[in-house]
């Protein structure tokens, strides 16, 4: 019954990580329109990073307050409240509303993942961990091929409102699912242990800064953050440099065929831990990132198409086993410092793809795209290197430690 109703809330996730997928596009597309300013386009990411950034600082002390079912069914709720806003904005009103949605989408869409991320290990029996996380990622990857595929054709057909519209409907069809959840408040509610948790947080960040493992992980995670941000910005200016004619071309079949690569390599995790009961640890995470990196480098060295397909292939499966093996390594933590984790995992992505977007930026007028990439992955390649030594290091001074 726990893996039947995780799996409704996956669907649940997978359904409104369409609708914001569609309007990752759609959203920014309408912000163009309306202002007519390439401007606005940048502070419009900004305000929704700047928000997903405050809400990681903020995350452990809310949950600390709240049970992680509240926060994921209001999470959803403010994100449609805040898109019907939009729709029924009227013309004077819509750029405000605009920049009230990217704030809110930002702030609890971070909320919602801190408490889902964190939250696996109560739903799930226990071995199951890397499992669900697999199954969330499986999910997110083939809604973001739907979402970013229908994106055009519903914007073309029905408009900017009805794709709104669409994304509200999804975050409502989540929220139902979060609903459907038997956790409770019972362990969160009361205001002394509360208080008590917050008085803790600055020891519980401690604590997660002395195990040298976790917080070179929470830091290799905002430097892959910063490489995201590369090649994210620099994949309109490569495709267009491929075909000026058709410029989206490349970058449609590029993330279609990454988020492939996905969803198959979820489907090899499942069964590599069914069968062994083994997880995706640590050193998986250290190598994913390494695979991962150094493919998206590839992915701008204007190979052809068969192998720029295969590279984008491995990518999307090396971030698939990166994702799992993150998610499933921090959720090993105690609650309190495993809230904490989360919380301060979201505030250094955030952190780290808002500054990448913008170096980048400025980086793509004066060097080329394979250049920009190459730099960013680069120092992810380099760190994680470093990670993955010092993960070695540590397995091999785990039996010496045991024995003396």
């Amino acid at each position: 019954m726990k893996e039947r109703r995780y799996r409704i809330l996956v669907t649940g996730y997978a359904i409104s990580s369409y609708g914001t997928f569609l309007n990752l596009v759609a959203l920014n597309l309408y912000v163009y329109a309306v202002t007519d300013r390439a401007l606005a386009v940048g502070l419009f990411m900004g305000a929704r990073l700047c928000a997903g950034f405050l809400a990681g600082l903020g995350a452990a002390a809310l949950l600390a307050r709240c049970a992680a079912k509240p926060v994921m069914l209001w999470s959803n709720l403010v994100q449609a409240a805040a898109l019907l806003l939009l729709v029924c904005a009227p013309d004077g009103l819509r750029t405000a509303a605009l920049f009230l949605v990217s704030a809110v989408v930002g702030g609890a869409g971070t909320f919602f993942m801190v408490a889902f991320r964190s939250s696996i290990p109560d739903m799930v029996d226990e071995g199951r961990h890397t499992w669900a996380n697999s199954l969330m990622v499986s999910g997110r990857s083939m809604a973001m091929v739907v979402g970013f595929a229908s994106s055009g054709v519903v914007v073309s057909l029905l408009g900017y409102r009805a794709a709104f519209v669409v994304d509200m409907a999804t975050f409502l069809v989540c929220a139902a699912t979060v609903a459907l959840l038997p956790l409770t408040a019972a362990a969160r509610t009361d205001p002394a242990q509360a208080r008590a948790r917050e008085r803790r947080s600055p020891g519980a960040l401690v604590a997660l800064g002395s195990a040298p493992v976790i917080a070179l992980m929470v830091a290799l995670r905002g430097i892959d953050a910063l490489g995201s941000s590369s090649h994210n910005a620099a994949l309109p200016v490569y495709s267009t440099q491929l075909d000026a004619d058709r410029p989206a071309v490349f970058v449609s079949v590029f993330w279609c065929v990454w988020a492939l690569g996905n969803v198959l390599v979820q489907q090899v995790v499942q069964r590599y831990v069914k069968k062994g009961g083994r997880t995706v640890g640590a050193l998986g995470f250290g190598l994913g990132t390494i695979v991962m990196s150094a493919t998206f480098i590839l992915a701008f060295a204007g190979l052809p198409w068969a192998p720029t397909v295969i590279v984008a292939l491995l990518a999307g499966a090396a971030d698939g086993v990166t994702e799992v093996s993150y998610s499933s390594h921090l959720q090993t933590l105690p609650t309190e410092l495993r809230t904490h984790a989360f919380g301060l995992s979201a505030t250094v992505e955030n952190l780290g793809f808002g500054l990448g977007m913008i170096a980048v930026a400025a980086a793509l007028d004066a060097f080329s795209p394979l250049s920009v990439v190459g730099v960013a992955h680069g120092v992810a390649i380099a760190v994680a290197v470093v990670f993955v030594a010092r993960v070695l290091r540590t397995r091999r001074a785990a039996p010496v430690t045991v024995a003396g």
